[in-house]
């Protein structure tokens, strides 16, 4: 049935998703008709209750936020983290496991919600037309469904905006190699990929493969063809997917995690072999990487792994994000090793240890260290005392 419902307190979704054409606003898949004077819409009582309407409210009221993640657990309210605070959501009551499966219904897709059912969790992607992507993990805990969502904003920033250090625009250029973005959980690690992808699609012509779990930013084709993968959908397995790659003529690869023995190793032979090879780990800097790397190998075969990463790698950006002195916002700080010999030399002799004096003294190779990266943000009074002189305490 439709009807007439005078609307007070829009969702926010409606007027952040509004299109131009006066009296009209949408939602996805539906429309809404406005009375301008009267201020009401028609609209169906089914779509103002479903479980669509109220997931988009949910989120639509985190992105309008700030909100970077957004939980749905069994006896709360919605929670979102802004600027690594959790606050609860104004627009939802507390939720049950049946609000929540319903939640999780919407977002997936029938071979999704199958494999969350058998297996327990599953990773996926879902939109908001003109507001936000999202990445989302559904799980158990305790026989209840929950949900862990990360919002993606839609357009790519650029690596200027990010205050990514300007050699990194040389060094996306490289021919071949092994290119890392480093960091914990959250640290932004995605985001530096995508711009460095949207910088190359904007000023190269290459043939650019990704590999995800699942897709967050969705690049179009510009100067260059980017063909996204996800892991799940369109491939069974990063390993399987980088080994397909390399018979699709790539320029370059990304591959958006290298945690186990297999990808690291086809990794290392497609940074080799003529492909630039962008890739993460959640590691904390330089030296941290290259242990984790060669640790992933038996003992046996860490001399060779050793001496083929000393020449495979371009380079390592490891980051962290620390909240402004307002907790508005968050300010990347990062270190950069770049590949120099006397790195590759430290690399291949098993002398990580050494590698941040070497970043201390290579300010002429673009080289510095997350100790001076977080100072200089300090002495800009960029970002909030006690989180940075933390930060540097670990």
């Amino acid at each position: 049935m439709i009807q007439e419902t005078v609307i007070t307190d829009l969702p926010p979704q409606i007027s952040l998703t509004s299109k131009e054409s006066k009296g009209t606003l949408a939602l996805p898949d539906k429309e809404l008709h406005l009375d301008d004077k009267e201020n009401t819409v028609a609209v169906s009582d089914d779509f103002l209750n479903s479980d669509q309407c109220q997931l988009d409210a949910i989120l639509s009221e985190a992105v309008t936020l700030g909100g970077s993640d957004i939980h749905f657990s069994v006896g709360l309210k919605p929670t979102f983290r802004r600027h690594g605070d959790l606050v609860a959501s104004n627009v939802s009551d507390v939720l049950t496991t049946q609000v929540i499966s319903g939640f999780g219904q919407v977002m997936c897709d029938e071979r999704q919600w199958t494999h969350f059912l058998e297996v327990g969790e599953v990773d996926l992607a879902y939109e908001i037309k003109h507001l936000s992507r999202f990445r989302v993990n559904i799980y158990r805990q305790k026989g209840n469904t929950s949900i862990a969502v990360r919002a993606i904003p839609t357009e790519i920033p650029k690596l200027d905006a990010l205050k990514m250090p300007e050699i990194l625009k040389d060094l996306v250029q490289k021919k071949q190699g092994l290119f890392l973005v480093t960091g914990p959980t959250g640290s932004g690690k995605s985001t530096t990929l995508a711009a460095m992808i949207d910088y190359l699609n904007h000023f190269k012509k290459e043939h650019i493969i990704t590999l995800e779990d699942p897709i967050e930013y969705v690049h179009n084709h510009n100067q260059s063809i980017i063909d996204q993968r996800e892991i799940g959908s369109d491939t069974n397995s990063f390993a399987n997917g980088l080994r397909a790659a390399l018979r699709q003529d790539p320029d370059v690869i990304l591959v958006g995690e290298m945690r186990d023995y297999e990808t690291i190793s086809i990794a290392l032979t497609a940074a080799e072999t003529g492909h630039l090879v962008l890739g993460t780990l959640h590691t904390s800097s330089a030296a941290a990487t290259i242990e984790r790397i060669v640790d992933v190998f038996s003992p046996e075969q860490q001399p060779q792994i050793m001496t083929q990463l000393s020449g495979a790698l371009v380079g390592i950006l490891a980051q962290r994000l620390l909240p402004t002195p307002d907790f508005n916002g968050r300010v990347a700080v990062t270190e950069l090793m770049v590949n120099t010999p006397s790195i590759a030399n430290l690399v291949r002799s098993n002398k990580t240890h050494q590698i941040t004096s070497m970043l201390q003294m290579g300010a002429e190779e673009g080289m510095y260290t997350m100790e001076s990266s977080i100072k200089a943000v300090l002495s800009a009074h960029a970002v909030d005392v006690d989180a940075a002189e933390s930060l540097l305490g670990e």
